[in-house]
């Protein structure tokens, strides 16, 4: 019998957005450097919420925990918040590489991720593909420009509120792109 379970409905959004609303919280009453530890927290209670439901530990949400234990455990150990304010940019640009990587060798990394969800044609993944790397990377130049020339209360309402927000208004952008390129197979 295989040890994977089926995730309560409520495990991802809790693991997804409990650290980044721990992180806002503190932040708000706190400071940067006290979100960020809280943030580290969050972020290791969720891991731990995926194994004992799941009895796995999600690819994305294991790179996101290693990257915020990183750049969040670097601020915290040289009391500088220059890496916790780096990690967007980071996470972003990684994820340009790995789309624009996988499209460059002929792959589709977002079929791997989306591909039973969405039904379209090789052209339509190629396109998204290419697009959510370009999207991540122009992310990624974005953050720079934020976090280097914004005071930090505008860049926590940047990375809290202005990321999430152009990436959903992105993704909805898409869907013109999904229509035209559907297939309509399951």
């Amino acid at each position: 019998m295989s040890q994977d379970r089926q995730a309560p409905a409520w495990l991802k959004p809790a693991t997804e957005y409990g650290p980044l609303l721990v992180f806002v919280a503190v932040y708000a009453t706190r400071g940067l450097l006290p979100a960020t530890a809280a943030l580290l927290a969050a972020t290791a209670v969720g891991l731990l919420l995926s194994w004992l439901f799941m009895r796995r530990l999600p690819l994305l949400p294991l790179v996101t925990a290693l990257l915020v234990g990183v750049f969040g455990g670097l601020t915290l150990w040289l009391q500088d918040d220059t890496f916790i304010k780096m990690k967007p940019t980071i996470v972003n640009a990684l994820f340009a590489v790995v789309l624009l990587g996988g499209l460059a060798i002929g792959k589709s990394p977002v079929q791997l991720v989306l591909g039973k969800s969405l039904t379209i044609d090789a052209a339509g993944w190629r396109k998204l593909t290419l697009r959510w790397g370009l999207f991540f990377a122009a992310m990624a130049g974005l953050n720079e420009v934020v976090w280097r020339t914004q005071s930090t209360d505008v860049w926590v309402a940047f990375k809290v509120f202005g990321l999430i927000g152009l990436t959903m208004l992105f993704a909805l952008a898409q869907m013109p792109l999904v229509r035209r390129h559907w297939t309509g197979e399951r």
